[in-house]
Parts: structure tokens; C-alpha cells; sequence
């Protein structure tokens, strides 16, 4: 039986990268999977990669500025009148920046904080909700899982990202809070940190053939990770194999912090 059969998943920032991959993941092994961003042309590619040859669709896609309110609560809403039922949610949303802190504008502290944090605490409260309704009724431990991208920055500091290494960090603690109260509801709750891998956050700087080789050096693997390697531990702490698995952070860093 695929793993995610009968499973409603919706994964945010998942119109590329590391959001898309997930999704294809979680729609290949049964999931219906509701994509969630603010680019609506990149989640029609993805929903069309997924729904192509299906007489069902298994992907939806739902535009939502993750960091404001409202909106999320219409993305719950959607949710619960479109399926009555959640076990997945995958907070992937992300943005990143460079600056020193003596430089910074307090906007750039803003937007980093906002989309990397604040919006998994938005979507984490709201759809945390309509899982908590759904369990409560059905009473299966372990069935419902929330899984937050991290980083490795999370765990070591980088030059010129203050914003973007603590508001990291903070979703792996912040991640560790939600575990302890959402797990009388068989919810769980675990981080996923990645280290260098090709997405549109890192596309820019490896352009640079020096910055490229200067990863693969400090990497213990000597390579940088894919999209879909990132992608397939989430889909791991989202399963049912991860049941007993709840405030866990998996690092997926190629031995960055050991070498």
C-alpha cells in the first residue's frame, strides 16, 4: 500500500524547489496534495506534472500569502470544506537575504522573520485545527504529522544571513513547543534541516564556480545536495514510519557540520 494513501496533504512554497519535489513525492505514493504559494503560474506547472494521465486529480492549488492571517484562515477553510480531513502539513515557505546586522533595515529583518517563521506559526495554529478536530473525532495516534523546514543554518551561524540563521533556528524550537502541544492529539511535530542543495535560494550563488566548489569542499559527501533528497526525509517524517518520532530536527546537511 503507498504510504500516503487516503492522505490530505498541503505543502506551502510548493511551486519549486524542495516544496515541488515533496509534493510530487506525496502524490505518487496516494496523497491528495493541496499546493500552496503566491505564484499561482508555478503551482499550475507542478499541479499539471502531478495530475498528468490521472482520471482524478490528486493536486489542488490554493494562492496564499503565508505570513498574513486572513489568508490562512481561508486556506484552512478551503481545506476543511474541500476534504473534512488534514494528516499532513508541510511548512516549506522560505526566503532568504544577505546583510550585516549594522546594515540592516528593519523591512529586511521583517520579511525574513515573517516568511520563515511567523508563517509556520500561522499555518501550524490554523491548520493545526482542522487536524485537532479530525483526530479528536477519530481518535488514531500518530496519524497526523507537521513537518517544518528548517536549515542548517538553524544549527551554525553564516556571514551576512543574522536574519535568516535565527529565524531558522527558531523554527526548530519553536517546532520542539508544538510537538509537546500537539502530541495528545497524535499529531507530530519535526524539523527538517537542509543543507546546500539547488533551489531557487541557492541558484544565484551557485553561479559562482568558487562558491559552488568552496560547498563541495566543506561538504563531508563533496557534493551538493538535490531537491528530492531533501524532499524524500520529509516525506519520511510525514509517513507513518516516523509514528514514534515528534520535536525531532533530521539534519540533511552531506556532513557539512561534521567535516
Amino acid at each position: 500500500m503507498p504510504r500516503f494513501e487516503d492522505t490530505v496533504a498541503v505543502i506551502t512554497g510548493a511551486g519549486s524547489g524542495i516544496g515541488e519535489q515533496t509534493a510530487l513525492q506525496l502524490a505518487r505514493e496516494g496523497g491528495k496534495v493541496v499546493l500552496v504559494g503566491r505564484t499561482v503560474s508555478k503551482l499550475e506547472k507542478v499541479a499539471e506534472r502531478i495530475n498528468e494521465g490521472l482520471t482524478e486529480p490528486a493536486a489542488d492549488i490554493f494562492r496564499t500569502d503565508v505570513t498574513i492571517e486572513k489568508e490562512v484562515h481561508k486556506l484552512a477553510d478551503f481545506v476543511q470544506s474541500t476534504y473534512g480531513d488534514l494528516h499532513v502539513v508541510v511548512n516549506n515557505a522560505g526566503t532568504s537575504g544577505k546583510s550585516t546586522i549594522m546594515e540592516m533595515e528593519e523591512t529586511e529583518w521583517d520579511r525574513i522573520q515573517n516568511t520563515n517563521l511567523k508563517s509556520v506559526y500561522l499555518v501550524s495554529q490554523s491548520l493545526g485545527r482542522v487536524m485537532m478536530k479530525a483526530s479528536e473525532k477519530e481518535g488514531q495516534e500518530g496519524d497526523r504529522a507537521i513537518v517544518n523546514v528548517a536549515s542548517l543554518s538553524g544549527h551554525k551561524a553564516g556571514a551576512k544571513i543574522p536574519h535568516y540563521s535565527s529565524s531558522k533556528a527558531a523554527v526548530i524550537n519553536f517546532s520542539k513547543s508544538l510537538a509537546l502541544e500537539f502530541a495528545p492529539y497524535g499529531i507530530r511535530v519535526n524539523t527538517v534541516s537542509p543543507g546546500f542543495a539547488e533551489t531557487p535560494l541557492t541558484e544565484e550563488g551557485l553561479r559562482n564556480k568558487r562558491f559552488e566548489e568552496a560547498i563541495q569542499k566543506n561538504t563531508a559527501l563533496g557534493r551538493i545536495g538535490k531537491p528530492e533528497e531533501i524532499a524524500a526525509v520529509i516525506t519520511f517524517a510525514a509517513s507513518k514510519e516516523a509514528s514514534y518520532m515528534t520535536g525531532s530536527d533530521l539534519l540533511v546537511d552531506g556532513g557539512w557540520l561534521i567535516k
